[in-house]
C-alpha cells in the first residue's frame, strides 16, 4: 500500500516553544487516519506543515509524493481541508460560494457541491451568515469535497457541533476511505474517532507517543488490577515488551496500565508473596489515550475499595 503522507523527524520550533519534536508518520492510501492530542499538543503545526503554509525547522515531508516547501500549490489542488472554524465568506450565499470556488476546478466541481448541499438541506439562497455552525460545516465539507480530492484534511472539524451532525459528519469519512481517499483526522474527541478510524496516532508534547491501526493498539493495551494483603507489597518488575504507561494505588488496591501484557506476566504478578488476586481489563480509545498522556487523575486512596474502570475527550 502506498504512502500518501510520510514525515521523517519532523520538528518546529518557535520562540520559547517546541512545538513538534522529531515527529515521524506514514499515513497509507484509503484509511481513515486520527492525529489525537490534546489542544497545544502539535496538532494544528504539523497540518501547516502538511499543507505547505508551514516551513520546518528540521526533518522532512511528502505528501502524495510532493514536497510540501516546493510545491504547495499542488498539494492543496488535490487535497481537501476543513477546520473547526472554516473561513467562509458570510455576505455570500450558498450557491455563490459554490460557484465561486467552483471557478478554481474543473467543470464537475460545482454539480458535486449541489448536490451535496441538497443532501445535507441546505437551502442555496440562504446567505452564510445565516447557517447554524453545523451547516457552515457542511458547506466547508461539501466546497473540500467537490473537486474529489485525493486526501482529506479535518483539523477539529465537529468542535461545537450537535451530537447528530457529528455523527454524520464522521460517518461520511467511512465512506470516502471505502472509495479509495485518505481522511486525515485530527481531533481531541476520541469517543467520536474510535467509531470512524482505521489507525491511531497520539501526538503529546509535540512527540509520536504511538501510531498502530485502531485494533492492535486497542488489544495491546490492558488494565490489570491487583489486590494485595498489604499495601507495602512491593511488585515484580514486568519484563520486556511490557511498558507500564501508569500505576495507581488505592489502599490494598495496585492498578496498572500495560502495553504488551501477556499471561505469562499474570502468573509472574499472581504467584507473588502477598498478591491475593489479579485481572485484566480491555481498556477503551479514551483510556488509553489518557494512558498514554499521562493525564490521570489519581482519586483519593480508599481502603478496600474497587478500582475505577472509566477515566476521563474549508476551502482547500
Amino acid at each position: 500500500m502506498n504512502h500518501i503522507i510520510q514525515t521523517s523527524d519532523l520538528t518546529m520550533s518557535f520562540r520559547g516553544c517546541d512545538a513538534l519534536r522529531g515527529v515521524t508518520l506514514n499515513v497509507d492510501e484509503g484509511t481513515v487516519f486520527a492525529l489525537l492530542g490534546e489542544n497545544g499538543a502539535g496538532k494544528t503545526t504539523l497540518i501547516r506543515i502538511l499543507t505547505g503554509f508551514q516551513l520546518p525547522t528540521s526533518g522532512t515531508c511528502r505528501i502524495m509524493d510532493l514536497n510540501p516547501a516546493k510545491d504547495a500549490l499542488e498539494i492543496r489542488r488535490r487535497t481537501g481541508y476543513v477546520s473547526d472554524a472554516p473561513a467562509l465568506y458570510d455576505w455570500m450565499g450558498v450557491g455563490e460560494i459554490g460557484w465561486f470556488a467552483a471557478t478554481l476546478y474543473d467543470n464537475q466541481f460545482l454539480p458535486r457541491y449541489k448536490e451535496s448541499i441538497r443532501r445535507y438541506e441546505i437551502p442555496e439562497d440562504r446567505k452564510i451568515r445565516h447557517l447554524s455552525k453545523g451547516q457552515r460545516a457542511k458547506v466547508a465539507l461539501s466546497l473540500a469535497l467537490a473537486h474529489d480530492p485525493d486526501l482529506l484534511i479535518l483539523d477539529e472539524p465537529t468542535s461545537g457541533l450537535d451530537p447528530m451532525v457529528r455523527r454524520d459528519f464522521l460517518e461520511s469519512m467511512i465512506d470516502r476511505a471505502a472509495s479509495g481517499r485518505t481522511v486525515f483526522l485530527s481531533s481531541h474527541q476520541i469517543s467520536e474517532v474510535e467509531r470512524v478510524a482505521d489507525v491511531i496516532a497520539i501526538l503529546h508534547d509535540g512527540k509520536v507517543r504511538v501510531c498502530e491501526p485502531l485494533d492492535k493498539l486497542k488489544d495491546s493495551v490492558t488494565e490489570v488490577a491487583i489486590s494485595l494483603e498489604d499495601p507495602l507489597v512491593a511488585l515484580p518488575t514486568l519484563p520486556k515488551p511490557a511498558e507500564v504507561l501508569d500505576e495507581q494505588s488505592y489502599g490494598r488496591q495496585r492498578s496498572m496500565v500495560v502495553r504488551h501484557y501477556d499471561s505469562e506476566m499474570h502468573d509472574l504478578l499472581a504467584s507473588r508473596v502477598g498478591v491475593t488476586g489479579v485481572s485484566e481489563r480491555a481498556l477503551s480509545l479514551e483510556e488509553i489515550f489518557i494512558a498514554f498522556t499521562g493525564r490521570s487523575q489519581s482519586p483519593k486512596p480508599v481502603e478496600n475499595a474497587e478500582i475505577p474502570m472509566a477515566i476521563e475527550g474549508g476551502l482547500a
